[in-house]
C-alpha cells in the first residue's frame, strides 16, 4: 500500500490522477487530496439535471465530470477526498473500503457509521459520500470527507432549476449534511482547522496501514497525469457531455 497526497488542488489533474493509478499502475493505493471549489458529477449523469450552472460561472466554479457513477458532490478546501485503488477483490462492490476511514475517524472523536448507500453518517446527517469504478482487473473507490466545506455554496450549487431536463441521465440521491467540524465544535473537542485536520488524518491512516510515512509523485508520474488532463479532464465534450 502507498498513501499519496496530491500536491495539487486543480480538480481535473486529481481525477487524472485517480485514473492513472487505476489503469496504469500495479499495486494498492490510498489517494488523499484538496479540490479547490468546483463540482464534480457521476460519469452518468447530465450537468443540466444538477447544477445551477449560472451560479457557478457567476462564482467560478468549474464542473468536471469522473469515471465512477453516483451522484454530484461539491468539492472545496474544507473538503478531503479519499480514493481507494487496488486489483479487483472477490466483492468489488462492497463496503470493506471504508473500514479505515471508519476506524481513523473514530480515533479522532467522530464516531461515524456505514449508511445504506456505502456513505458515512453522524447523529443523522452525511458527511462523506461515494462512488466506485471496476474495471476488467482493477477497483477503485473514492468518497469525500465534509471537515469544513460551505455548505451554503454547497446547497447552492446542487440545486439546479431544472432537476429533470434530461431524463435517461442518472439522479443524485440528497441527503442533509453537515460538517465533522461542526459536531467536534458541538462537542467540545479539538477542533483544528481544515490543514491540521488533513494532517492529523493522513499520519492515522498512514499509521492504520503500518506506515512510516507518506509516498510522493514522481516527475515522470506528474507529466504521465498532466498528459491525461489534457486528453479528458479538461475537455467539453468529456465533462458535459449528454
Amino acid at each position: 500500500m502507498k498513501i499519496i497526497f496530491f500536491p495539487s488542488t486543480n480538480p481535473s489533474f486529481n481525477l487524472a490522477a485517480e485514473q492513472y493509478f487505476l489503469a496504469e499502475n500495479e499495486g494498492d493505493f490510498a489517494l488523499l487530496y484538496v479540490d479547490e471549489p468546483s463540482v464534480i458529477i457521476g460519469s452518468n449523469q447530465a450537468v443540466v439535471n444538477e447544477v445551477d450552472m449560472d451560479f457557478c460561472i457567476e462564482n467560478g466554479i468549474r464542473v468536471f465530470r469522473r469515471l465512477s457513477g453516483g451522484g454530484a458532490v461539491y468539492h472545496d478546501t474544507g473538503n478531503l477526498n479519499y480514493c481507494f485503488i487496488s486489483d479487483k477483490t472477490e466483492h468489488p462492490l462492497g463496503t470493506d473500503f471504508l473500514t479505515p476511514i471508519i476506524e481513523v475517524l473514530a480515533s479522532m472523536h467522530l464516531p461515524v457509521s456505514l449508511g445504506k448507500r456505502k456513505d458515512l453518517w453522524l447523529e443523522g446527517y452525511k458527511v462523506s459520500g461515494t462512488a466506485s469504478h471496476v474495471s476488467k482487473n482493477r477497483e477503485m473507490h473514492h468518497g469525500t470527507l465534509l471537515y469544513n466545506t460551505d455548505l451554503a455554496i454547497l446547497q447552492q450549487v446542487l440545486s439546479p432549476p431544472l432537476p429533470n431536463l434530461i431524463a435517461k441521465a442518472s439522479k443524485s440521491v440528497h441527503s442533509p449534511v453537515r460538517n465533522l467540524r461542526f459536531y467536534l465544535l458541538e462537542k467540545n473537542f479539538s477542533a483544528p482547522d481544515s490543514n491540521e485536520f488533513f494532517a492529523i488524518f493522513s499520519q492515522k491512516l498512514s499509521a492504520y496501514f503500518g506506515l512510516d510515512a507518506l509516498s510522493s509523485l514522481t516527475e515522470e508520474d506528474i507529466a504521465r497525469i498532466e498528459m491525461i488532463r489534457a486528453e479528458k479532464f479538461v475537455r467539453r465534450e468529456w465533462n458535459y457531455r449528454m
